[in-house]
């Protein structure tokens, strides 16, 4: 059951002083090169994070609290806290990340430890707390109402989100957690002559495509091996690239890609297409794989591609935002002007104001000023 996700709360993540940002079934943000867009999208994969118990080695990878800290002045008596929160239809999980007080456990003054969580249930006419956790400690609500005490169960660097796993007792944590898992990430399709894209994949059903994209010719041909067509797959190529059509080959139990031109008197290995090609074919495998997640979030989708191929790449992400939701971030009018065409939705403009991200026209509350 896909969970659709309604706002995101960001606080004190690199640009993001505090930020509450509704999310829709297709949601479209441009800006300019350093004002922060790329630090929204971080922050949504840190929620993923959370999810799969990692996001305190996730920071660390990043360059650690310091680095992912709010890089503003502080006021006097601010917590230096990661906040992060991700708000469904009737559920809302948050989490808090810190570093440690003298009394806690780490391995280093600077490691980041996840200090509070919670998920309450919003459906009701007061919220529920379902979850609460501080420090190693935490309480969940039971499928019969009564709060189930866990003291020292947690470590630090660990989330009560990862480390409840009890559908039977605990189903709206599981819900949550689950949803946040199935979220896909895609940016940066590496395209250069060793890329994974280039050559071919393990002949394995593949109902969706990896985030980095190298399982992308068995993407392509589940769809057409299982649904014995593929109607949208082929669309969107037809629309790029008229008369063009996919071809597979399966060499020693793997299934390797090529793209037969309408001009040509053979089809085009993976390893003898352009960049922008290669690239825009991920990019349909993302968008039209077999099952799609819950949430695809796609960073600068317009990364070398022609622009003949924005109003085909508009037209596709506006199809997929149908059966999911999609998130895009994009420093291009073009794009931005497209999909406000074939979706009919509004693209938001990410800004700098007094030195923090900001959304031009959001109120503090969490809406445009239009919409009132």
């Amino acid at each position: 059951m896909k969970l659709p996700l309604t706002a995101v709360s960001i606080e004190n993540y690199r640009s993001l002083r505090k930020i509450y940002l509704p999310i829709g079934r297709l949601t479209v943000l441009l800006g300019r090169n350093g004002v922060g867009k790329s630090n929204l999208y971080r922050a949504l994969e840190l929620l993923q994070h959370a999810a799969t118990g990692t996001i305190t080695r996730a920071i660390v990878e990043e360059g650690g609290v310091e680095s992912v800290f709010w890089a503003g002045p502080r006021r006097k008596g601010d917590r230096a806290r990661l906040s992060l929160r991700a708000v469904f239809d009737d559920l809302d999980y948050a989490i808090e990340i810190g570093t440690p007080a003298l009394d806690e456990a780490a391995l280093t003054l600077a490691e980041p430890l996840v200090k509070a969580e919670s998920l309450r249930a919003t459906s009701g006419r007061r919220p529920v707390t379902l979850m609460q956790r501080a420090g190693p400690a935490a309480w969940l609500r039971g499928e019969d109402g009564a709060r189930i005490t866990y003291d020292e169960a947690l470590v630090p660097s660990e989330t009560a989100l990862a480390a409840f796993r009890d559908q039977g007792r605990f189903a709206e944590l599981e819900t949550v957690r689950r949803a946040l898992s199935d979220w896909r990430f895609y940016h940066d399709f590496r395209t250069d002559r060793a890329s994974p894209l280039r050559r071919p994949a393990l002949a394995v059903t593949t109902p969706t495509l990896a985030s980095n994209g190298a399982d992308l010719a068995a993407a392509l041909a589940t769809v057409k091996q299982v649904r014995g067509e593929m109607p949208a797959i082929a669309a969107a190529i037809h629309d790029a690239f008229p008369g063009a059509r996919l071809a597979f080959e399966f060499p020693d139990g793997r299934v390797a890609l090529g793209l037969q031109f309408a001009d040509l008197p053979r089809p085009l290995g993976a390893h003898e297409l352009s960049d922008g090609t290669l690239a825009y074919l991920a990019l349909v495998a993302a968008l039209s794989s077999y099952r799609l997640p819950a949430f695809i979030a796609l960073n600068e989708p317009e990364t070398s591609l022609h622009p003949d191929l924005i109003p085909p790449l508009a037209r596709l992400i506006a199809k997929a935002a149908e059966r999911t939701q999609i998130w895009v971030v994009t420093h291009s009018e073009p794009l931005a002007a497209a999909l406000a065409e074939e979706a009919g939705i509004t693209p938001r403009t990410v800004i700098k104001q007094d030195g923090a991200t900001w959304i031009e026209g959001l109120k503090l509350v969490g809406s445009f000023a239009e919409e009132e």
